[in-house]
C-alpha cells in the first residue's frame, strides 16, 4: 500500500513553504507594516526588537531607514513572480522541443540535441549575467535570462521520457487508428509525462529564485528602489559588522524558499514515479 502525498514530509514541507510565499506575495500590502520604499533617516540601521530596537521596526531598518521586514515581504513577491513566470516559460519551450525531438527523431532530434549540447556548454550564471548586462536591468530581463538558460533542462528530460513512451503499446494503437503526430504527442504522450513535468517545474522554481537573487545581488534585476532579496543581501554585506541582521533575514528567506521547492520536487518524484514508489 503506497503512502498518500500528504504523508510524505518533503511534500508537506514544500507545500507549506510555497503556500507561505504565495500568501505573503498576494497580501504583501496588508502584511507589511510599512511602505518598503519609505525612508526614515532618523532611524537608520536600527536594531531589531530582540536586540532592544523599536516595536515599530520588528527586524530593524537599513542604511536609509527603510523597514527590513516590509522589504523582505515585498521581496517575496518579486521572487515568486519571477520564479513562476520564468519556470512556466522555460517549461513550455523546453517541453515543446523535447516532445518534437523525442517523437519525431531523425534530423529534428539531431538538430535539437546538438543545440542543447552547445547551449549547456556555457556556464549558466555567467551567461545569465551577460544577458542581463546586454538587455539592461529589470524583472523582464531576469525572466528572459532564466528561460534562455533553463529550457535545456526540460528539453533533455522530456526527450528521454518521450523516447521511452514512444515504444509503448498505446502509441502503436494510436498510430493504428490513424491519430496524427500532434494528437498523439499532446493527447497521449503529454498526459503520461505530466507528473514528470510537475516535478521539474517545482525544482525549476527553486533554481529561478536563486538566479533572481544572484542577479539582484549584482544590480541586474529589478530597478533601483524595488525590494529584492538579493539586493538586500548586497546592501547588508556592507554593514555586516555593525548590523548583521540586514543580510541575515533575506538570506534565510532564500535558503528556506529553495529548500522548500527542492523538497516539494523530490517528494512529488517519490510519490508520482512508480519506480520510486516500489
Amino acid at each position: 500500500m503506497t503512502r498518500g502525498p500528504l504523508r510524505n514530509p518533503r511534500i508537506v514541507f514544500g507545500v507549506v513553504v510555497f503556500a507561505a510565499l504565495l500568501l505573503v506575495a498576494v497580501f504583501a500590502p496588508w502584511l507589511a507594516p510599512h511602505d518598503p520604499t519609505e525612508q526614515d533617516l532618523l532611524n537608520t540601521l536600527a536594531a531589531p526588537v530582540w536586540k532592544g530596537g523599536q516595536r515599530a521596526f520588528l527586524f530593524g531598518t537599513d542604511s536609509l531607514g527603510r523597514d527590513i521586514l516590509s522589504r523582505v515581504i515585498y521581496g517575496a513577491r518579486v521572487a515568486l513572480i519571477v520564479a513562476v513566470v520564468a519556470a512556466s516559460l522555460a517549461g513550455l519551450l523546453g517541453t515543446t522541443l523535447g516532445l518534437a525531438a523525442g517523437y519525431l527523431g531523425g534530423r529534428i532530434d539531431n538538430a535539437i540535441s546538438r543545440l542543447v549540447d552547445i547551449w549547456m556548454s556555457f556556464p549558466a550564471v555567467l551567461l545569465s549575467i551577460v544577458l542581463a548586462a546586454v538587455l539592461g536591468a529589470g524583472l523582464h530581463t531576469v525572466i528572459i535570462a532564466i528561460v534562455v538558460i533553463d529550457w535545456t533542462r526540460f528539453c533533455r528530460v522530456v526527450r528521454a521520457e518521450v523516447l521511452v513512451q514512444r515504444e509503448q503499446d498505446y502509441i502503436a494503437s494510436a498510430i493504428t487508428i490513424g491519430l496524427t503526430p500532434g494528437k498523439i504527442l499532446f493527447g497521449e504522450v503529454l498526459p503520461n509525462i505530466a507528473p514528470l513535468l510537475l516535478t521539474l517545474f517545482t525544482l525549476e522554481l527553486g533554481i529561478a529564485i536563486v538566479v533572481e537573487a544572484i542577479l539582484s545581488f549584482v544590480g541586474l534585476s529589478a530597478t533601483s528602489g524595488i525590494a529584492t532579496w538579493g539586493g538586500m543581501i548586497a546592501e547588508g554585506r556592507q554593514y555586516v559588522n555593525q548590523a548583521w541582521w540586514l543580510m541575515a533575514l533575506p538570506m534565510v528567506c532564500v535558503i528556506v524558499a529553495v529548500l522548500g521547492m527542492n523538497a516539494l520536487g523530490d517528494g512529488l518524484r517519490e510519490v508520482l514515479d512508480p519506480v520510486e514508489r516500489r
